[in-house]
């Protein structure tokens, strides 16, 4: 099979790398999901007075059982499934379209890419996100009293509820940050890059806020600053990173196992259905 000739948008090439990237990620954020449960519980129970990952993730398996460390797997899966095909479908349409004749790569196109993409990625999934946090958070058990539970039968019902009690602004609340954040996938993917082209030459609320958001940019701003505001007033600066050493293991590890499955099943299927790369590195 040739590959296909038409724009880097609609290409088989294309195609081929957002669903690798998807079954990376899937396989990636599935191995290491019980980081990201640690995280999140340290984040939203104030009282919990452990901070060691380990020892939080012992109390969760203790207090509620095994299957607690996976709780809301599906919904995020879904998310992450959703996520990284717009991601890696824009970064390598774009990636195609920048690197197109006599064009290069260079360290300053791919952190323009990533973050591109990474803006791209927060628009169409923030409401996924908004959702499987609720639902992953459903039913733990807190140290915190003032911390509502949900009652979700599901991702469809979340959606139902939400819009209907809070308003349709409410699923892209966080959305502010989360772009100005994009930054950290544009970085990563810079140093990818970078380092595969030098390879190669050497051989995401919880608490649901029961009035409708006014969606507007200074309302995300005023919300933002509140936040921070009331986080540092609760557990002083230091309170900013609760759940630091959890998301650094969840991010570094995920980031590796996710890259290099998207590599092999990449590099597997245009071998077999005997296309080439996008881009030349």
């Amino acid at each position: 099979m040739k590959a296909s000739a038409g724009s880097p948008l609609a290409s088989y090439e294309t195609l081929v790398h957002a669903v690798a990237g998807v079954v990376g990620s899937v396989t990636a954020t599935t191995t290491f999901f019980p980081l990201d449960t640690a995280r999140i519980r340290l984040q939203v129970d104030e009282k919990r007075k452990s901070s060691a990952t380990p020892v939080i993730l012992a109390e969760i398996v203790k207090e509620e059982g095994l299957s607690a460390l996976y709780r809301g797997l599906f919904p995020v899966i879904s998310s992450v499934c959703c996520s990284n095909f717009v991601y890696f479908y824009t970064f390598n349409s774009l990636k195609a379209m920048l690197v197109k004749g006599n064009g290069r790569a260079t360290p300053s196109k791919d952190l323009l890419m990533g973050c591109i993409a990474g803006a791209t990625n927060v628009v169409l999934t923030t409401p996924m996100w908004v959702v499987n946090t609720r639902l992953k958070l459903q039913g733990a058990k807190f140290r915190k009293e003032d911390v509502h539970q949900t009652e979700y039968k599901g991702i469809l019902d979340a959606f139902q509820q939400i819009i209907t009690n809070e308003g349709v602004g409410t699923l892209w609340n966080g959305i502010l940050p989360s772009l100005i954040l994009v930054c950290n996938p544009g970085i990563q993917f810079m140093f990818y890059e970078g380092l595969k082209r030098k390879a190669s030459k050497a051989g995401r609320q919880f608490e649901p806020n029961k009035r409708k958001s006014k969606n507007t940019f200074q309302e995300s701003v005023r919300t933002v600053i509140n936040l921070l505001s009331e986080r540092i007033k609760k557990g002083g600066f230091s309170g900013l990173y609760k759940g630091l050493e959890a998301k650094l293991l969840q991010t570094v590890f995920t980031a590796a196992l996710m890259f290099l499955v998207y590599e092999r099943i990449a590099g597997i299927t245009f071998k077999i259905m005997g296309l080439s790369k996008v881009a030349k590195h």
